[in-house]
């Protein structure tokens, strides 16, 4: 029998490396062969040979054929083996344009740029050469697969648009990859659904167990605002429902709740970026809402930056892609009480996570606001950028 010494596996891996096709498989066989009982099992453990290539090998030695190996039959490798960081690439570019289904009744992304858009921008900002992209049909196929629709759908564009809409979506899409790639800056994506009426009324939907409703949502037990922090780079969402209005204090309670409940997984963390509608309660003109911002990055000794997505484009914000998950598992069940509202909320499943879910009961006070000079103390505080993308808390 023959013995494997490391000089003789040596020689042989490299014998076996220089030989093709045929050559080489018989090559393997007739080692095998002298490895005697177990030689297969010895080869691949020791030599690295695949098993299945062996035993090829051995049927051509025992019947004098050769096999003729048609590697032009298998295709065309994907892509991805000559550009293994493209849906990536992909994924960075269209993410930060691409908004939910208003309605909420799919979770499919429609994005606001084409595909040869999106092919001038591999080009331009990752620095791809043209010669090595694939065709737009294929980029449009890697779309699809991602999630993403690369068409204009009527019931899903804005109802307006501003001239600076494009540049602030350009620089936004800057700003989020940076806290992407910086690994001690989180980003945070924060809004709040629509109001659910707690009663027996109908949401739509269908259910295997005959259910019955009303049709009118007229004088509800009690009234329901989800409110989402979704972290994007983890896919982690945390959903606060409140039964008062959604203010700039309830904003900040929920952000300082959440980093007290979080802040030991990122004590790598120095800054916060917050992607953000320009709603009335989180603007950032809202004299309650900065002044609340500036006392929470004093006490927890963080940076805070606030990105803004354009008026009357709130839909581009990753959060909003949880509410329609979260709309289609509890369509068809009656929401009659509270505890119906957060069990639901608890058992829905974002890529494959639970939510956290919390119930806030404190009634908070509309309409605070600063007074000119107390404002003026604060903005002293505040680094404000010449775009419109949003302001920076040291």
């Amino acid at each position: 029998m023959l013995e494997l010494t490391e000089t003789l596996k040596a020689c042989l891996w490299q014998t076996a490396k220089t030989l093709k096709g045929t050559q080489r498989r018989r090559f393997m066989a007739q080692i095998v062969q002298e490895l005697g009982t177990g030689g297969q099992r010895q080869a691949q453990t020791e030599l690295g040979w695949c098993r299945d290539t062996i035993r090829k090998g051995q049927r051509e030695l025992e019947t004098g054929l050769s096999c003729i190996d048609a590697f032009k039959a298998r295709g065309r490798k994907p892509v991805e083996s000559k550009l293994p960081q493209l849906s990536e690439d992909i994924k960075a570019i269209v993410d930060s344009q691409s908004q939910t289904d208003p309605s909420f009744k799919s979770t499919r992304l429609y994005t606001r740029v084409s595909t040869a858009k999106v092919r001038q921008q591999l080009v331009e900002q990752k620095h791809y050469q043209e010669a090595e992209l694939p065709s737009n049909e294929t980029i449009r196929q890697r779309l699809n697969q991602l999630g993403y629709r690369p068409a204009k759908v009527a019931k899903t564009q804005p109802q307006k648009k501003f001239p600076e809409t494009d540049a602030i979506f350009e620089q936004l899409s800057q700003v989020n990859q940076q806290a992407d790639n910086d690994p001690t800056t989180l980003r945070l994506s924060l809004d709040a659904k629509a109001t659910v009426k707690i009663g027996p009324f109908s949401r739509g939907g269908k259910n295997r167990v005959p259910t019955f409703a009303c049709d009118h949502d007229f004088a509800p037990k009690a009234k329901l605002t989800p409110y989402g922090i979704f972290l994007p780079q983890l896919d982690e969402l945390f959903l606060y429902f409140t039964t008062s209005k959604v203010t700039s204090d309830f904003i900040v309670d929920i952000l300082e709740s959440w980093w007290e409940s979080n802040r030991h997984r990122f004590t790598h963390i120095r800054t916060l970026l917050l992607n953000q509608d320009n709603g009335p309660e989180n603007h950032s003109r809202r004299t309650q809402l900065m002044k609340r911002l500036v006392e929470f990055v004093s006490k927890h000794q963080l940076n805070l930056r606030l990105a803004y997505y354009p008026p009357y484009h709130s839909k581009y914000n990753p959060v909003e892609r949880t509410w329609g998950v979260l709309e289609n598992h509890w369509n068809g069940n009656i929401l009659d009480d509270i505890t119906t509202v957060l069990h639901l909320a608890e058992t829905m499943t974002w890529k494959g996570k639970h939510p956290i879910v919390k119930l806030v009961t404190l009634t908070y006070q509309t309409g605070v606001k600063l007074t000119t000079l107390e404002m003026a103390e604060v903005e002293t505080q505040i680094q404000r950028l010449s775009q419109p993308v949003g302001d920076s808390l040291p």
